[in-house]
């Protein structure tokens, strides 16, 4: 604020700037001001008018922004102030979440430090007893939603792995990634596979590797089924077939090919050099008979070398394409035609290295894909030419959804030609489509879906020393409750995608349920 009045700020400026001789003196005199005091006045006067030309903020709006900001530090304060602190049961989310996702305790004291205050930060030791606690609590909520679960798990990709050489066998569901098993030993028998399957007695189909343990699972499960069956007289129960999965066949297959692609350049390097000791050896005006016959005789080797990788380089790429559901054409697959397929392939690779490959191929359990999709299409249409037009359709569609320019200008006329194939075969086709259609999108092959999880499972190998079976509990709720963020399942958690109604869709809400309220609940959609 002003503490001089306006007048005599102008008036020292005027007596300053109007350079008349004793001006400065004399306004001294009259004001009682000093001269430095004068000299002031008169360089802020100045100053004053210079802002007030150069177009800036006045006066007026510099005051209104400093009363502003000054309002807006003080409501600062004044939360932050009455800012609560993170309750304890935000505390205990944070630690469950974060165990869940594969966090180390002290990884969690690390986080939960950053956000509270010195002081309150909760031990390690405390960390522990809470996340233990939802383990406990995570193990009695997964009762209840596997038993909700069970008619729908139709379908599961089975496979184990170790953390610190205990075996867990894996359970999923491949079309929702349900994570359905996740039990910590205590072997990977026969005997313990057939207690993970007994848990789902709708169970169809199961996708494994070639494992004896596995094999022996699915067979004391059937047999089970038959007994129990025959114990009350019931109708003879379906049987659980099991099909090969592909996945470690066709990485089996990429393992031979690389060695027979670096066999064929490692002769490739040798002849080369033999050319160039050739050459040096004419240079040095030598005899070089007996080194261009062994230069020859190693061009021929990396020919034939050579030959060879293009030969099973072209074989594997039939054995895939056998391996899939339809041909070049479009045409779904039979066990008969990717049998002769695959024999005709698997004729050319004579080496060692394509024998444990060639075994796989030829058990009867690796085109078991094909055998179940065609059986289920056959359920579905009886009729074989609609069956047909119905399944190319729905090729057809599915490529043009990737195709672009000229290819998809190819493909529209295709589809409008098959659409009006399958109205002369039934007026009614759109139904039969829907069921084609979800059959197609649901069958599977491999079991990518295990290999994934088992990935997730994996990170805890590095941060925790063991996984109690409470984590795994803890893990598992978290994994099928939580909400995907991308992909074909983006905005959808697995229950959901596997067409379980849950009360909420908070992973950690749902753990606090009461078992039995959950289960009411569930019972009573």
């Amino acid at each position: 604020m002003l503490t001089l009045p306006v007048e005599q700020w102008i008036g020292n400026a005027a007596a300053v700037l109007s350079g008349t001789w004793g001006a400065i003196t004399r306004r001294s005199e009259q004001s009682g001001y000093s001269r430095t005091a004068i000299y002031t006045h008169a360089t802020r006067v100045v100053q004053a008018v210079a802002n007030e030309q150069a177009g800036g903020l006045s006066y007026e709006e510099l005051w209104a922004e400093y009363e502003r900001l000054r309002a807006e530090n003080q409501d600062l304060w004044q939360a932050w102030a009455e800012a609560e602190e993170l309750s304890e049961a935000k505390q205990r989310e944070v630690a469950a979440s974060g165990s869940a996702m594969g966090l180390s305790l002290t990884q969690v004291v690390t986080v939960l430090a950053i956000v509270l205050p010195w002081g309150v930060v909760p031990s390690r030791a405390t960390v522990g007893r809470w996340v233990q606690q939802a383990a406990v609590q995570a193990g009695r909520i997964l009762e209840v939603l596997d038993r909700a679960c069970q008619a729908r798990v139709l379908v599961l990709c089975l496979d184990e792995i170790f953390l610190h050489r205990e075996p867990i066998v894996m359970g999923i569901e491949p079309d929702s990634l349900v994570w359905v098993a996740g039990q910590r030993g205590p072997d990977r028998s026969g005997e313990s596979w057939r207690q993970v399957m007994e848990h789902w007695p709708c169970l169809e189909h199961v996708i494994a590797d070639g494992g004896t343990g596995l094999e022996r699972g699915v067979k004391l499960a059937n047999e089970a089924r038959s007994a129990l069956a025959q114990e009350s007289e019931s109708v003879s129960p379906v049987a659980i077939t099991m099909g090969l999965d592909i996945f470690h066949t066709q990485r089996e297959l990429e393992r031979a090919l690389r060695g027979v692609e670096k066999r064929a350049e490692r002769q490739l390097e040798a002849a080369s050099q033999t050319d160039a000791k050739v050459a040096q050896a004419k240079r040095r005006g030598r005899d070089t008979r007996g080194m261009a016959g062994a230069a020859g005789r190693a061009w021929r080797k990396a020919e034939a070398l050579f030959d060879e990788a293009v030969q099973a380089h072209e074989a594997v790429e039939q054995i895939q394409a056998a391996l899939s559901w339809f041909d070049a054409r479009g045409a779904l697959y039979s066990r008969q035609t990717a049998q002769a397929q695959l024999d005709e392939a698997m004729a050319t690779l004579q080496d060692e290295c394509w024998r444990k490959a060639k075994r796989l191929l030829s058990d009867a359990r690796a085109l078991s894909h094909l055998d179940r999709l065609n059986d289920q299409l056959a359920l579905a249409v009886p009729e074989p030419r609609l069956r047909e037009a119905l399944t190319y359709l729905w090729y057809l569609r599915q490529a043009m959804r990737g195709a672009t320019g000229d290819e998809r200008v190819r493909l529209e006329p295709l589809v409008l030609m098959e659409q009006v194939l399958c109205d002369r075969l039934r007026g009614e086709w759109t139904t039969a489509y829907g069921q084609v259609d979800a059959l197609l999108r649901q069958a599977v092959r491999a079991s990518s879906a295990v290999e994934g999880v088992n990935s997730v499972v994996r990170m805890h190998q590095g941060r925790h020393r063991q996984v109690s079976q409470g984590m795994l509990d803890l893990k598992r709720l978290y994994w099928n409750g939580r909400l995907f963020r991308d992909g074909k399942r983006k905005g959808h958690c697995p229950y959901e995608l596997l067409g379980l109604t849950l009360p909420t869709s908070n992973w950690w809400e749902l753990l606090q349920m009461d078992p039995k309220e959950l289960e009411h609940k569930l019972l009573t959609q």
